[in-house]
């Protein structure tokens, strides 16, 4: 549990805006009537805490908490849609040449917080930083790894030249990932912060809160909360702080709490439909998933709409053995498999399996791993294959799935399908969790990568998912919903998957 917070709200915060009857809101948290936007006030928004481990640098995060805090205060040159499709941001264009190997990014007349312009050079001491082998923890180094600085230039103070090792024609949505913020030229000392975003650093003490205020020469315009708060706390807690009237946001809620809310009138659920994706993994090169019947199998068995209805309490999709649905170059068109369990024994038979022991490896890391595998086992169970429940540390879980369970559980937040693809799906992913390992498939990836025409990138991308569906180790059963808690104060949520542009934007939102 966070240190600032108990099991009845915040600890030493005083006070509270107070809750008020909630009527007539749209699916966007905002107001049916004509509500209009008004300055002023402080928001109160309450995120999963990490303790000591927060931090203020820009370009070493992970957790939402601190997403949250760089975003308030820093922008990138790109941001991804609610589709993860690249949108400008502090590039207000870009330009590549024949190859997709030298891009031109044109910037915005901005002005960091200090009153000094946004030039090209703060974009190369920013990409020269991430990229500093000395400082492995900045995330960002390993998706931007293609970027060759030594052949990087400023063209001009409003214009700035990014040469790559190797073409990639997604290079845009690369400078969208996290961790990719921009600093001021010579930035040095993270527990100053000077960007160019909506809010101006006032005070931060990690594992409790960031205070920040309105800055009004904003580009984009000034934000109407005249302060803004971040701050974090376990699950219950942040659920806990809504009701209570000790917080007017709560980032990542749970199926309960939503329906919780819900019957009582007093928050709003702000949910981006199956934003995120669940799965259960099956590693390719052991024993019994070497075999691609039994993998075949193992996705005819599973009942995938009774998974969403009782582990997401039907807060979300069903899915389709593909991460991303709905995300830019997602397969569409591909039929929804369905379950059949009559097929399954059959190729189990083939297989030999029936009658046999697999073990499933899952942990409580997430919520809903345990339940699913559970459910999944009785599934499996129909066909004549005990499936043993096996949980691990929810500490090391992400890294033990790496190499224990021929099966285990699979979550993902939203990213760009490429990436995803390059994180997880190429033989030298680093989170290669099926074990796909596959030189014919990470060339047509490579080849596809160079293609500058979108419709036949797209088409490449489309055929290798296929691939995936039909061949590969992942099981993706549902896309939960991603959620958000707001009090009825609060206008001008909107509902998209977290790691987009206006996920967790608080520039666009008024307290009414």
């Amino acid at each position: 549990m966070s240190e600032a917070l108990n099991r009845r709200g915040f600890l030493g915060l005083a006070g509270g805006l107070g809750l008020a009857a909630l009527t007539g809101c749209g699916s966007d948290g905002t107001s049916n009537a004509a509500a209009q936007p008004k300055a002023g006030g402080r928001l109160r928004a309450v995120f999963a805490g990490g303790g000591a481990k927060e931090v203020l640098d820009p370009h070493v995060q992970s957790l939402f908490v601190d997403i949250a805090r760089h975003k308030a205060m820093y922008e990138k040159l790109v941001e991804l849609g609610p589709d993860l499709k690249p949108l400008p941001r502090l590039a207000e264009k870009w330009e590549p040449d024949a190859q997709a190997a030298t891009w031109r990014f044109t910037l915005r007349d901005a002005t960091f917080h200090d009153g000094r312009k946004l030039t090209s050079e703060d974009v190369l001491y920013s990409l020269a930083r991430i990229a500093d082998p000395a400082v492995p923890e900045r995330v960002a180094q390993s998706s931007l790894a293609s970027l060759d600085l030594r052949r990087c230039k400023a063209i001009d103070p409003r214009t700035v030249e990014l040469v790559l090792a190797a073409p990639n024609a997604e290079f845009p949505a690369l400078l969208a990932g996290i961790g990719t913020h921009i600093v001021r030229d010579g930035f040095k000392d993270p527990t100053k912060p000077v960007g160019t975003g909506a809010f101006k650093f006032v005070s931060f003490e990690a594992g409790r809160s960031m205070v920040a205020n309105r800055y009004d020469e904003y580009w984009d315009g000034a934000a109407k909360l005249e302060e803004l708060q971040i701050l974090s706390a376990d699950t219950e807690a942040r659920a806990n702080a809504l009701q209570g009237g000790q917080a007017e946001y709560a980032n990542e809620m749970t199926a309960t709490f939503a329906r919780t809310a819900e019957a009582g009138k007093t928050v709003k659920i702000v949910a981006a439909k199956g934003a995120t994706t669940q799965a259960f993994v099956m590693k390719v090169d052991q024993a019994p998933f070497d075999n691609p019947d039994v993998r075949m199998a193992f996705k005819l068995l599973a009942d995938r709409q009774r998974l969403v209805d009782v582990v997401l309490a039907g807060r979300g999709t069903v899915g389709n053995d593909l991460f991303g649905k709905g995300f830019q170059y997602y397969p569409g068109d591909l039929p929804q498999r369905e379950r059949n369990v009559e097929e399954a024994k059959a190729l189990l038979k083939k297989a030999g399996l029936l009658n046999k022991e697999v073990e499933i490896f899952t942990s409580d890391s997430t919520a809903g791993f345990v339940e699913a595998a559970t459910l999944f086992a009785e599934q499996v169970g129909e066909a004549g294959v005990k499936l043993k429940v096996t949980t691990g540390s929810a500490q090391t879980y992400a890294k033990d799935l790496l190499t224990k369970g021929a099966i285990g559980s699979h979550r993902s937040g939203a990213m760009p399908i490429p990436q995803y693809i390059t994180d997880r799906l190429l033989s030298k992913s680093p989170f290669n969790v099926t074990h796909w390992r596959q030189p014919a498939f990470d060339a047509a990836f490579a080849s596809a990568q160079v293609q500058t025409d979108e419709a036949a990138r797209a088409t490449k991308y489309g055929e290798l998912q296929k691939t995936l569906r039909d061949q590969g180790g992942i099981l993706a059963w549902g896309h939960p919903d991603f959620m958000v808690g707001v009090t009825a104060k609060v206008q001008g949520v909107q509902a998209v998957p977290p790691n987009t542009l206006d996920s967790a934007r608080f520039d666009k939102v008024w307290l009414a």
